[in-house]
């Protein structure tokens, strides 16, 4: 089997607490013929995996390094701090990066939250992931501050979690390989932008009949003619149906009433 025979498909990447599920619906409506396989990648992994050509293109947490990729963010997350339920912090609405200074704050390697300085005490060792930090949390080990989704992702029964009003955001977006922007790339760009069909780079519809548009220009210059020979017509529609003698006494009508009676007043 040749390159040209091999089917299309189309490979998405992301990373965890993003959710394609719409996306894929609506690629699923529009493309039938091409399926699309989701891939799961951490973070740190995210790249590489686009470079390398493991997937088409992936939702990632920037800040990435954009070397040979194109990027479109597409949304932010907010942070929340994920605390046991009997936490001090659970009984306020929000909390500050300050209001956290003596609580002892998780730090995962796969974090991707751009800190200046990350607020609370640290902690002797940083939790390889996430799931392995709100482990910690869960067994009253400290507090975390993750993106909101993920806090969603990682949801127990005995934690819970405030936003922070200070503390740095997650940006999500989308990325491929900045080489490999074929036209299934740009589809799905489309989709995720919130194209429609009907768009011009959405797949194109079905022109409208040549015979239709040609119907309406037809329609225009006729109901103008109309009206101007209309205007026209009426004093000689009137001349026509004037069998009273007074019709023709008065107005153009009459004068050229007259004109035709002339042969006669010589006779």
């Amino acid at each position: 089997m040749t390159g040209s025979e091999v089917p299309p498909s189309f490979r998405l990447a992301y990373v965890p607490g993003v959710t394609p599920t719409k996306w894929v619906r609506i690629w699923n409506e529009r493309l039938p013929g091409v399926p699309l396989t989701l891939i799961a990648v951490s973070p740190a992994e995210a790249p590489d995996v686009l470079r390398g050509g493991g997937a088409d293109a992936g939702f990632v947490r920037l800040p990435i390094d954009r070397t040979d990729l194109s990027a479109i963010p597409l949304y932010t997350e907010a942070t929340v701090v994920v605390v046991p339920k009997d936490h001090i912090v659970a009984t306020a609405d929000e909390v500050s990066a300050e209001e956290l200074a003596e609580e002892l704050v998780l730090h995962p390697l796969d974090d991707t939250l751009d800190w200046e300085r990350l607020p609370g005490r640290p902690a002797n060792e940083r939790p390889a992931t996430t799931a392995d930090a709100v482990e910690l949390v869960a067994a009253g080990v400290g507090v975390l501050l993750v993106p909101q989704s993920l806090a969603r992702l990682h949801h127990r029964k005995d934690l819970t979690y405030r936003p922070v009003s200070d503390a740095p955001e997650s940006r999500i977006a989308l990325s491929w390989p900045e080489d490999e922007t074929t036209e299934l790339v740009e589809e799905f760009i489309g989709i995720v932008r919130g194209r429609t069909v009907n768009s011009s780079r959405g797949r194109p519809t079905p022109p409208q009949p040549k015979s239709k548009r040609a119907e309406k220009r037809a329609d225009k210059p006729a109901a103008k003619g109309g009206a101007k020979g209309g205007a026209r017509q009426k004093p000689a529609a009137g001349r026509s149906t004037g069998k009273s003698p007074r019709n023709g006494s008065g107005g153009s009508g009459g004068a050229k009433g007259g004109k035709r009676a002339k042969p006669g007043r010589r006779s």
